[in-house]
């Protein structure tokens, strides 16, 4: 059996907690997954301390940002939050182009993204965010490479609105193989529509 893959998941105080919801529910619940077991989920925070989502929940991180490892990283997830508008999660995302050099996923939503282009991570990539205007005020280059949706995926970066939370979630579960092609168009049509019909593919999908 091939090792467990980490994807590791940036905490922070600010973070937006809708915008990783469906992220962490898909990649901890194996009942759907095309092969269970082949990645964790491992939380971090810059100091490894606790912090306070925007919605005042109290979560206690895995790791440091130091105890990050590149040998067994599989993807890095960053969230939004007030404090990339703020200038903070510099270190993170510094992290986050360090992975991608080493051919490591990177997936970021709303307030990340923004963290993303003032490095230049975004400048030769197709990306996406809130808005164009949005990433303007940080001064990259990459204008050109906008793409007005809701999520995108390319080169193994995936950017997403803040809105879009399920929109996110579908890129990365299809980055990971986590469902299959069947399973996954079904899990986000039943999301996103709350159709019975829905739900009756996604069971024949998996097996249930």
């Amino acid at each position: 059996m091939k090792p467990t893959k980490i994807i590791y998941l940036f905490l922070f105080d600010t973070l937006s907690d809708w915008e990783i919801g469906y992220v962490a529910a898909g990649i901890n619940n194996p009942m759907m997954q095309a092969n269970p077991g082949k990645y964790q989920l491992k939380t971090f925070s810059i100091n490894g301390k606790p912090v306070r989502t925007i919605g005042g929940l109290l979560i206690t991180p895995d790791l440091s940002l130091n105890e990050v490892a590149y040998s067994d990283a599989e993807m890095l997830i960053l969230p939004g939050g007030t404090s990339w508008e703020e200038g903070g999660n510099q270190e993170v995302a510094l992290l986050a182009k360090k992975f991608h050099e080493n051919q490591i996923k990177v997936a970021a939503i709303c307030g990340a993204t923004l963290g993303l282009a003032k490095i230049g991570l975004l400048d030769s990539l197709k990306h996406t965010s809130n808005s164009k205007d949005y990433l303007l005020n940080s001064q990259y280059q990459g204008a050109d490479y906008y793409v007005d949706v809701l999520s995108v995926s390319d080169k193994g970066v995936i950017t997403a609105s803040g809105t879009a939370s399920l929109e996110f979630a579908r890129e990365i579960f299809k980055e990971l193989n986590l469902y299959t092609t069947e399973a996954l168009e079904a899990w986000y049509k039943l999301f996103k529509t709350g159709s019975p019909e829905a739900y009756a593919a996604l069971m024949n999908a998996v097996g249930a």
